[in-house]
């Protein structure tokens, strides 16, 4: 058995984008900025800042773009991704990419949750069963069909 799970709390550093793989999916990608803060051993305070491209499928890629803003603070829990790849300037580059299965907002307004096994609706909704694939015939897995 393994399990591939993540936890994270942090401040949304980029307004979603939201596009549509070519069968039709919804998918929305946003950075997540998360800090640690820690004493040196001479006591100075340090912050250390990991930054996480956040992707949420279907349902839940609508909710996140219709309600998730730049500067926002919020709970992501779902899937670890890493990938490499070739920047512009021919250097090798690597992401820590995370899919996102449940999505909670955690700013002073209230705090609202939405996942995929809810389809996207708010936490207070009666409970959904989740679709056996909730993102039609495409996966989170077929994130390489994706232009970025």
């Amino acid at each position: 058995m393994s399990l591939n799970k993540v936890t994270m709390i942090g401040n949304v550093g980029t307004d979603p984008e939201m596009r549509y793989t070519p069968s039709g999916a919804a998918v929305t990608d946003f950075r997540l900025a998360v800090s640690r803060r820690f004493s040196t051993r001479d006591g100075n305070q340090q912050e250390e800042t990991e930054w996480f491209t956040v992707t949420a499928w279907e349902r839940l890629a609508d909710t996140v773009n219709q309600y998730v803003t730049k500067g926002m603070k919020v709970y992501v829990e779902g899937r670890l991704k890493s990938r490499s790849y070739q920047g512009n300037d021919g250097q090798m580059r690597f992401s820590n990419e995370i899919n996102a299965q449940t999505v909670l907002f955690l700013d002073r307004g209230g705090t609202a949750q939405w996942n995929e096994e809810q389809g996207g609706e708010a936490a207070n909704a009666p409970r959904q069963e989740a679709p056996s694939d909730p993102a039609g015939s495409e996966s989170p897995s077929d994130v390489e069909e994706l232009p970025w």
